[in-house]
């Protein structure tokens, strides 16, 4: 601008000052009322998000939109919220009825929990949009007093109870999409007021009843129920929905019905699957000019079979074991589903794929649509297979051919409908069915294919079983029958990602074996744990891990990405964790140890109490870790937080609390009831959490704290020691520098100490810790609310001091403590994959620590 200034004349020089010095003075003018930036403020703690700039949050805000022509565009308000896609840990914000003027808001794609404020059935939204969290509870009767609402998406939460009757009430509502939402009972009648409805999406839930009457629904354009719960058949009244262009309707219960007369419809895209429907196509369909999309899965020989489809980017193995030797009829059933049948460019996708049976060749090249003439097609392949050791195997593998960018970047590898394998000497008879009658041959594929597709999950079990990995005469009864929900990787893939194990990718030596740092293929990251073949105990927590974290998923658990076992390797895959253990970070030698300012150390602490919520509350295994400690938690690069080493890990049975079992974990970590008793619950997590949370905040070790003035044992005593002296504030780590919010600080030490409270009763559940961690719920409130009154043998300070009481006598004391001595596991006492100095990983890591 000052280039541009220097060759004009001096008049119009003074006339860009004062016109850029009103246009700034009418800027400034603008303002947001107080009232709403404060508001914003608890919004934002509320959610969880923290970088809005409240000096000018018009201007500032990501995501916050403001309108700024209120009083002579003197005034802002805000108008709209859209936040996607940033994960944020908060709840939805019953702050927002502060904000008068909102007209939409955007939270799709969170990790926002809880329920939906009753309160913003006060407000005057247009648009909800909340698709992707994990909302809860039932949706309030309130938000049918929103009569300016056209929008409300939310699909894609663990909601409960029905829509609300209200629904009826919004009669302006232009489109409703609750998908995959969990919603139940029947389906609203006063529904039938929306006239001005034009898009219905309600796939995916749990209603009962009969498909509603669509006869009010003429404004609707798109509707889609697939495996919503509800009956057919389809209404008859269908026909006058002569705005429709995309009609997707499956899986109906009920009664058969005749095709739905859909001759006045001008549709582009048409899917009836599985909707118990009779009869012929009529000839009408053919001329639908619009029409681009036709299911032709009701066209098909046994359609039930290409509804989906298994697809992998690289290969595809089943496995069946235990078979009789002899010739085997092998029929292997594919079709396109994911190509469209139209001459678009998306039809020009070609996948190429090569067969092998019993190791042999038997399709190269092979291209379904091309074999079946058109995508969504079936064909069907048949060989015949020799089985000479009782086992068969038929892979499906990409050799590298076909395309990989059209329509669209992604996987285009093998892909197989379904397989019958069928024995000719050996006749198929259902239970229930009287020798010598028939059993069509839909029947026996589909009994032989949901046969061989649970072997695909079994296969390992039952290598285990057969022994076929070397340890038939080592191997504890508990890997026999194991049933592996995850990825199996060929001992080639890890050799090849850790170059042939070699040391200097060797990073820790934990509990069972060495653990590696390796590189997949597509560049991927993984920590190989490598099972030593001399550990019998190894063995069993292996199995115990492999079982437990394979059918769980959460941002704050390590994540399992596959096992390998093969020859005489057993091998667990995990993501890698560059910052190793919570433990190493605190408490491990000075050069490795990292600078954790405040915020990281209480987002670690939410970041384990989520985790802990999902076992205990969330996951539909309820799970109690048995070990949670520093080095059982793993840090990301980003420094968040990862729950790790399921070894110990126990199933939670409600009416199964004492165990008969031998005590297991690690002193000092765990709840004296267990300790001493044997008595397991998910509150003996919640203990070992407070004992870590402890360790956060002052930055030392539970186990390894002494202070003999005080005839402290453990950091927990020195803690209550300090809570007794109304001194709390010494707890906290000098190396912070004062540099935190007391508030905060003070609330999470005494959430760690409700956590370590004597009486199992008296802990607060997980979800309950989050909420009050992330200050939703006041810390006085669960205080003043006690789940019940402690038991009298159970008011004792920590375990050191338990032992004092006359709960036991000294010898059943020193036998308990010899027990747990004996029972502590070895894999849990040792980092997932601890420090080895001379790594390089390592080398690097304590240099770029130094920088920082």
């Amino acid at each position: 601008m000052s280039s541009v200034r220097r060759s004009l004349d001096p008049p119009v020089l003074i006339f860009l000052f004062i016109f850029e010095f009103s246009f700034y003075s009418f800027a400034l003018s603008q303002r947001l009322p107080d009232a709403e930036v404060e508001a914003l403020k608890e919004i934002a703690n509320t959610l969880g998000k923290k970088d809005w700039d409240f000096a000018d949050p018009c201007n500032n805000s990501p995501g916050v939109q403001c309108t700024c022509t209120f009083s002579n565009n003197t005034i802002c308000h805000i108008t709209k919220i859209d936040i996607q896609e940033q994960s944020l840990p908060g709840t939805l914000p019953p702050e927002l009825v502060k904000l008068p003027h909102l007209k939409i808001i955007q939270l799709s794609r969170n990790y926002l929990n809880g329920t939906i404020p009753k309160s913003w059935g006060s407000m005057k939204l247009e648009e909800i949009y909340l698709t992707g969290n994990r909302l809860i509870g039932p949706i309030p009767d309130e938000i049918g007093n929103i009569s300016t609402l056209r929008n409300i998406w939310a699909g894609y939460n663990q909601f409960s109870g029905p829509l609300p009757q209200t629904f009826g009430d919004i009669l302006g509502i232009k489109s409703i999409r609750f998908v995959a939402s969990n919603l139940t009972g029947e389906f609203p009648e006063t529904f039938s007021k929306l006239t001005n409805l034009n898009d219905l999406w309600i796939s995916d839930n749990q209603f009962t009843g009969k498909i509603p009457s669509f006869k009010n629904w003429r404004n609707l354009t798109r509707l889609e129920i697939q495996a919503s719960g509800l009956e057919g058949p389809i209404p008859s009244d269908i026909s006058v929905l002569e705005k429709l262009d995309i009609l997707i309707i499956s899986d109906l219960d009920g009664i058969e019905g005749s095709f739905p007369p859909l001759n006045n419809l001008n549709l582009t895209t048409l899917i009836l699957r599985n909707c118990n429907i009779s009869g012929t196509l009529p000839a009408y369909l053919g001329n639908m000019t619009k029409l681009r999309t036709l299911n032709p899965l009701l066209s098909m020989a046994d359609p039930e079979l290409y509804t989906a489809a298994r697809i992998s980017p690289l290969s595809l193995t089943y496995y069946g074991y235990c078979l009789i030797n002899g010739n085997y009829t092998v029929k292997l059933h594919f079709a396109e589903i994911l190509f469209p049948n139209d001459e678009s460019f998306s039809s020009l996708s070609r996948r190429v794929f090569n067969v092998y049976i019993q190791g042999k060749l038997v399709l190269k090249d092979f291209d379904i649509v091309k074999s079946a003439g058109g995508a969504r097609k079936s064909v069907i392949k048949i060989f015949t297979a020799v089985v000479t050791s009782n086992t068969l195997e038929i892979r499906f593998y990409w050799a590298g051919k076909g395309t990989q960018r059209t329509p669209a970047a992604g996987y285009y590898g093998p892909l197989v409908s379904a397989i019958s394998v069928i024995n000719p000497d050996v006749v198929p008879r259902l239970v229930g069915v009287p020798r010598g009658n028939k059993i069509s041959a839909g029947v026996v594929v589909g009994i032989v294919i949901a046969s061989v597709l649970c072997l695909a999950a079994t296969t390992l079990g039952a290598l285990w079983w057969k022994g076929y990995f070397g340890r038939q005469n080592e191997t504890d009864q508990g890997l026999r029958g194991l049933d592996i929900n995850t990825t199996s990787f060929t001992l080639r893939q890890i050799k090849a990602a850790t170059n042939n194990f070699a040391a200097e990718n060797k990073i820790g030596e934990g509990g069972f074996g060495p653990v590696y740092k390796g590189h997949l293929l597509d560049g991927t990251i993984i920590a190989v744990k490598q099972l030593s073949s001399k550990s019998q105990q190894g063995n069993r927590e292996f199995v115990n891990e492999i079982g437990m974290i394979s059918a769980l998923q959460h941002p704050n658990l390590a994540r399992l990405f596959g096992c390998c076992m093969e020859g005489n390797q057993l091998l667990v895959i995990y993501e890698y964790m560059e910052n190793n253990s919570l433990a190493r970070v605190l408490f491990g030698e000075e050069e490795v140890q990292l600078k954790l300012d405040w915020p990281t150390r209480h987002k670690i602490c939410v970041g384990i109490a989520r985790g802990l919520t999902y076992l205990h509350e969330e996951s539909r295994l309820k799970i109690v870790h048995r070990d949670i400690k520093g080095t059982n938690v793993l840090l990301d690069k980003h420094l968040n937080p990862k729950i790790s080493d399921f070894g110990l890990a126990k199933l939670h049975e409600e009416d199964k609390t004492h165990i008969s079992t031998r005590i297991a974990g690690t002193r000092g970590y765990m709840a004296p009831e267990y300790a001493l008793r044997g008595y397991l619950t998910d509150k003996a997590d919640v203990y070992s959490f407070g004992v870590v949370a402890l360790e956060i905040v002052s930055g030392k070790s539970n186990t390894s704290y002494l202070l003999k003035e005080a005839d402290c044992v453990y950091l927990l005593d020195w803690a209550l020691f300090l809570q007794k002296n109304g001194c709390l504030m010494e707890l906290v780590d000098p190396k912070l520098e004062s540099i935190f919010d007391e508030e905060e600080v003070l609330r999470t030490v005494n959430i760690a100490l409700a956590c370590t409270n004597a009486s199992p009763a008296q802990r607060p559940r997980m979800s309950l810790v989050v909420s009050m961690l992330e200050g939703q719920t006041a810390f006085e409130e669960f205080v003043s609310n006690p789940v019940s009154e402690p038991s009298n043998d159970l008011k004792f300070q920590a375990i050191s001091d338990n032992l004092e009481q006359n709960l036991i006598d000294h010898s059943q004391a020193q036998s308990i403590l010899k027990d747990v001595q004996r029972s502590e596991s070895s894999t849990s006492a040792i980092d997932l994959y601890p420090l080895v100095m001379d790594s390089e990983y390592w080398s690097n890591r304590v240099s770029e620590s130094r920088e920082v």
